[in-house]
């Protein structure tokens, strides 16, 4: 495999995309306020993610998997996100995304946008319906500065090559390892913590700090 200029890995709720899927899904559930709620709270770093997941995804317990194909219609891709893609492209770099939300929803959006590699959680399924569960490990920030590193040890890109790009607490440790940590619309700790803060929401802001 020919090695990478240069790696730059996206959060996807809120980044990636303007939306929060899990938001979506508990919308098919009549619960939407509740989850809401929740989700903020976990990205301002207010409770543990992997607790706060579990308890919003036992929230979506009942709702069918015919709901994925009327979410993937609602999801809003953040602006400028195609042209960041096609820019690291062309500079010979890769695109990756790990995402707290699911591979259901990011399977179909993530090559859409030119994504090259992503990772996400997975929802257990019973007889059709959501069961309420997380299938497998839950991709909490640990996992997302792991799966930052492992990438750019498989493409061949010195960590300092490494851009991170996230919204929320459980993007804090993706953004401390990768050699630019930068909040995009991001909650204020995030904001503090970043190496690089960019407000108006048009990803295609990034392309400048490509290398």
């Amino acid at each position: 495999m020919t090695a990478a200029r240069f790696l730059v890995v996206l959060d996807a709720d809120s980044t990636l995309i303007r939306n929060e899927v899990i938001e979506l899904l508990a919308d098919e559930a009549g619960r939407r306020a509740e989850v809401q709620a929740a989700t903020e709270a976990a990205m301002r770093g207010e409770v543990d993610f992997a607790t706060s997941l579990r308890s919003r995804v036992a929230a979506l317990e009942g709702v069918p998997v015919s709901a994925f194909e009327r979410v993937r219609a609602r999801i809003e891709p953040t602006p400028g996100v195609r042209e960041l893609t096609a820019a690291v492209h062309d500079r010979g770099g890769v695109v990756g995304v790990v995402s707290g939300g699911f591979h259901e929803i990011l399977d179909s959006v993530a090559p859409e946008l030119g994504v090259d590699r992503w990772r996400a959680n997975r929802l257990d399924v019973a007889d059709g319906v959501l069961s309420g569960r997380v299938d497998g490990d839950i991709v909490d920030g640990a996992a997302k500065a792991s799966s930052l590193q492992e990438w750019a040890a498989e493409l061949g890109v010195d960590p300092r090559a490494t851009i991170a790009i996230g919204d929320g607490a459980n993007d804090l440790q993706m953004m401390a390892v990768a050699g630019l940590g930068i909040a995009f619309n991001a909650k204020p700790a995030v904001r503090a913590a970043a190496s690089l803060v960019i407000g108006p929401q048009d990803l295609a802001e990034v392309i400048a700090l490509l290398p």
